[in-house]
């Protein structure tokens, strides 16, 4: 923090004064109202689905959290990014790199950043999401507005609903399915309910889901005990491993165990190992469509 401190006090009054707003709007968010640039140039956005926003409204941001998983970003964000820094991890986010950076506006996360505000508030205005959830559209929306670009910001959405009716009006009876969706992660299992990110979007094009993920809520968090409670007409998983194997053990673990041998969806082979990126961690717009994209395939649809 010393050395935060330093580098406040040694960015020039030139420099300040340059990424200081001529013109400025007042942005309600998750702790209070900011004034924000009318046009912000150089933006430092601290999650990965925030990340994924700017992307789809044509803006490059200066830095950018580091994906969870990447060098350091996403593979389906890694051209996309351009000369883009890594400012860490959205859990551990480096001041000294951010101010370094010098932007003109911060996209961050309450849930993530509350304690860190006032830090971030003293290097450029900066706006906080509320949540980090399965919804995505609700920060989309905000980091939108903020970057002053609230209509194209509908406009991404509406082409994301329109392509969600088309491809539910394709599916047809195959959104009767009963599909489950079950992560593996080190040390744990989890097996995903509405409110998640592919909760969302299942529930988006209409598919119906077992009895124990129909339920307004997260995930619930288990071990191989459970695996009968996997169980749907359909399962799709992904792997969320740190770079150590634990989590790819535990995949490896379960899918092979006589219990998992022994489900329904198994048996008819409809199991599909799917990214943990793109179906749950990225968690933005960018995925939502990929997520789309493996539906499509999947199910051979358009």
């Amino acid at each position: 923090m010393q050395l935060f401190r330093h580098i406040l006090a040694a960015l020039p009054v030139v420099a300040l004064l340059d990424i200081a707003p001529l013109q400025a709007r007042e942005i309600d968010h998750a702790l209070g109202t900011t004034d924000v640039p009318e046009e912000p140039q150089r933006v430092v956005v601290l999650t990965n689905e925030g990340t994924e926003a700017l992307l789809a409204l044509g803006v490059v941001p200066v830095g950018a959290a580091n994906s969870w998983n990447g060098d350091p970003w996403w593979d389906h964000i890694t051209e996309q990014m351009g000369d883009a820094q890594p400012v860490g991890t959205e859990s551990a986010v480096n001041l000294e790199l951010v101010a370094a950076l010098q932007p003109d506006l911060i996209l961050g996360n309450a849930q993530r950043h509350e304690e860190i505000f006032p830090q971030l508030s003293a290097i450029a205005p900066t706006v906080m999401s509320a949540e980090l959830r399965g919804d995505w559209q609700i920060n989309f929306r905000l980091y939108a507005d903020a970057l002053g670009l609230k209509e194209e910001g509908a406009a991404a959405i509406a082409d994301y609903e329109a392509r969600v009716d088309t491809l539910s009006a394709s599916l047809g009876d195959a959104l009767k399915e009963k599909v489950s969706v079950i992560r593996f992660l080190p040390g744990q299992i989890r097996i995903y309910q509405l409110d998640s990110f592919s909760g969302v979007l299942l529930q988006d094009l209409g598919f119906d889901r077992p009895e124990n993920q129909n339920v307004e809520d997260f995930a619930i968090r288990t071990g191989k005990e459970s695996i009968p409670d996997m169980d749907g007409d359909r399962i799709f998983h992904f792997t969320y491993d740190t770079g150590d194997g634990e989590g790819d053990a535990v995949a490896e673990e379960v899918l092979n165990d006589p219990l998992w041998q022994s489900l329904s969806a198994v048996q008819a082979g409809r199991v599909h190992d799917v990214s943990d990126a793109i179906w749950n961690t990225a968690g933005g717009i960018l995925a939502a469509q990929l997520m789309l994209d493996d539906i499509a395939r999947i199910y051979g649809v358009e």
